[in-house]
């Protein structure tokens, strides 16, 4: 009687183990709101999927600009990003810096983010405005559909003011 009762009980494990692991997948490669297409890899749009890095860019009449470009390594989904990121908040050594970004540019236009084709968006931040050094921003993706649960994070030098904007992302 002991030895059913011990095969019952690998048995249960084995699916529980099984299923368990299938529920944890499933979610993240198919959900709609992930961004992803219906494939058995994860996202590449889910925040823990991609990288994300600050550069400086040319700067415009009036506007100081950055870039934030996100990469997707080998082995992930791709998957459609729209618009501009919302939520977004800057920092600097884990400080909230207290500046919100509004966004500018049409936001319907739907991109890519695949291995080997990374994504951007713009910052840009007004030059006449007092800055505050940031060395980090956080967001969270938007997709054709709306938006992509959790928070991305980008690091990178850069200065934001009140009256900071986000633009849409782009390819390339």
């Amino acid at each position: 009687m002991g030895l059913m009762r011990l095969r019952k009980t690998a048995v249960a494990l084995a699916v529980g183990v099984v299923a368990s692991g299938l529920a944890a997948t499933v979610p993240a490669s198919a959900a709609p709101d992930a961004g992803g297409h219906h494939g058995g890899k994860p996202s590449a749009c889910r925040p823990a999927n991609h990288r994300a890095k600050i550069t400086e860019a040319p700067h415009s009449a009036g506007h100081h600009h950055y870039r934030v470009t996100l990469t997707a390594p080998r082995g992930y989904e791709a998957c459609a990003l729209a618009g501009s990121p919302v939520d977004v908040r800057f920092s600097r050594h884990g400080k909230d810096s207290g500046v919100r970004a509004g966004r500018y540019g049409k936001q319907g236009h739907k991109v890519v983010l695949k291995y080997g084709h990374p994504v951007h968006f713009d910052v840009q931040v007004p030059a006449d405005a007092r800055q505050v050094p940031a060395d980090e921003v956080g967001f969270t993706l938007r997709t054709p559909g709306g938006k992509i649960p959790g928070t991305s994070f980008a690091g990178g030098k850069l200065k934001v003011a009140r009256g900071t904007l986000v633009g849409p992302v782009r390819a390339g």
